[in-house]
């Protein structure tokens, strides 16, 4: 190993906001002369970047940090993130962890390492640096290159909802959102490099300018459109109150704005949402949905479901089921409800057991199957389409359309980023089979 040219590897755990972390935190060591390396490679440095959404993602922050310390035991491994920043103790007895930092000062990790670098001894106890997240400010970060055909840019942070399940608030702190003039320079910059797809992202998107003079997020999106050459613009997950008819008007007129949505649903059952804190109850989120598609020809929209919330019934579940098949989602991620130390809803009466958390994931994935298929169909209904290819396997362009359709096409060579004319043709699995037009876009 050399101290002057050391290799690093950051390994990223969680949602689109902990990726973009990733990739900054990654070109800060890459401006500091590290070398930066795949995760399953031997490294000097491991940066592990954690979530704590459920009790899972806390073992596999453990589970990552055994094995960069058992693929270099000398390594310096730096833990970050929201589990760190939740739990610093639990963090800071994994074996093999150097030092445990939290959200407030992410890139700190970078001159830590150096600084542990130097030293050329792992030290016999970790360092814990997590500050306050209810009061420091946004942290100045962004990217320059990206390495997928889209990119993500934070836009905020933090979120103020409290909902009865999460733990996300007290790991993030209030929400903070990056200063409009910032996100456009970002933009423009992966613009100009060659990105086609740029997703705006935040812990809670909906919030970003509440802490901002006389702008939301509407604002920021036109003021996003109005950049030259942008590609397609797509928004993280959006929470279904945010779909009020003053909102969706506005970004209808947007050219880049991509018609699909991630909205966070949690349940169908109004009652569940009531008790889980939420803002908006099933009537609400439907009447939401229906503007969107009103407003959207080609809508796909995707969600996430928690089920075996604490006091859910049958009739509870029978809501959720309903929901989904009214509001026809084109894909839910599903997800038992897991107790989180600190939170209302991990001292609610009437706990259900496992088995049936376990039934009805099953049931509720079997739904999603369903639908997608469905939504698959419908689309050969237009079938010619534009589509933005990412990879390339065995013969086949993979990529999708502005409505987050997955195609794959026949292709003699990889046609990453290029945005090509397609023709559907059929229905493969969760995808749709397309034959490539000879029109280059």
């Amino acid at each position: 190993m050399s101290v002057n040219h050391p290799t690093v590897a950051v390994l990223t755990l969680g949602c689109k906001v902990n990726q973009y972390e990733s990739e900054a935190i990654a070109e800060a060591f890459q401006k500091e002369g590290f070398t930066v390396l795949h995760g399953e490679e031997v490294c000097d440095v491991y940066v592990i970047n954690t979530c704590t959404v459920t009790a899972e993602s806390d073992r596999k922050a453990g589970q990552l940090v055994r094995r960069a310390h058992g693929r270099n035991p000398e390594a310096v491994i730096l833990v970050t993130g929201c589990f760190a920043q939740a739990n610093p103790a639990a963090v800071a007895k994994i074996e093999g962890v150097d030092d445990v930092c939290g959200n407030t000062d992410k890139l700190s990790v970078v001159a830590t390492a150096r600084r542990l670098l130097k030293s050329r001894a792992k030290p016999t106890t970790p360092t814990v640096r997590v500050g306050d997240v209810m009061s420091a400010p946004f942290e100045p970060m962004k990217i320059t290159h990206f390495e997928r055909t889209r990119a993500y840019v934070k836009i905020e942070d933090g979120c103020e909802n409290r909902c009865s399940y999460c733990a996300i608030p007290g790991a993030r702190g209030r929400v903070r959102s990056k200063p409009l003039a910032d996100v456009i320079r970002e933009v423009e910059g992966l613009t100009a490099s060659g990105c086609r797809e740029v997703v705006l992202t935040g812990i809670e998107t909906a919030s970003w300018g509440r802490d901002l003079t006389g702008v939301g997020l509407a604002d920021l999106l036109e003021a996003v459109d109005a950049i030259d050459g942008v590609g397609r613009i797509r928004l993280g997950s959006l929470d279904p109150s945010l779909m009020r008819q003053d909102f969706v008007d506005r970004i209808a007129k947007l050219r880049s704005l991509a018609p699909h949505f991630h909205i966070s649903m949690q349940s169908g059952s109004s009652r569940v949402l009531a008790a889980m804190k939420r803002k908006y109850n099933r009537d609400q989120a439907l009447a939401g949905i229906e503007r969107l598609r009103s407003a959207f020809p080609d809508l796909e929209l995707t969600t996430d479901f928690i089920v075996g919330f604490p006091g859910e019934t049958d009739a509870d579940f029978a809501d959720t089921m309903d929901f989904a098949r009214k509001a026809d989602f084109l894909s839910m991620h599903v997800f038992a409800y897991s107790k989180r130390a600190g939170t209302v809803a991990a001292t609610l009466p009437n706990q259900i057991p496992n088995a049936i958390k376990k039934e009805r994931s099953a049931a509720l994935i079997a739904l999603g199957t369903e639908l997608r298929r469905g939504r698959l169909e419908r689309a050969l209904q237009h079938p010619l389409r534009e589509v933005l290819f990412e990879t390339y396997e065995n013969g086949l362009a993979i990529g999708h359309t502005d409505s987050f359709l997955e195609i794959a096409a026949p292709s003699p060579v990889p046609l990453h980023s290029e945005l090509r004319q397609v023709t559907l043709s059929e229905v493969a699995g969760d995808r749709l089979l397309a034959e490539i037009c000879e029109v280059k876009l």
